[in-house]
């Protein structure tokens, strides 16, 4: 198996923390789901955030 290039990781990322917001715009924001979906949340906007993607746009939570 060939590795990811940084390009492909980014985007990987971008798409993950794209879905992750979809998912929780969708529950209930006292829920255990959603409390264990934020820690992911933050986890992904750290990577992002240091591999200098403008979240502006992307951020839709914005929490």
């Amino acid at each position: 198996m060939e590795d990811m290039s940084d390009k492909e990781l980014l985007q990987k990322n971008i798409e993950e923390f794209s879905r992750l917001q979809n998912y929780m715009s969708l529950a209930d924001k006292s829920s255990e789901v959603y409390k264990a979906m934020k820690i992911r949340y933050i986890e992904l906007k750290v990577i992002l955030t240091a591999s200098n993607v403008n979240l502006t746009e992307l951020d839709l939570i914005k929490e």
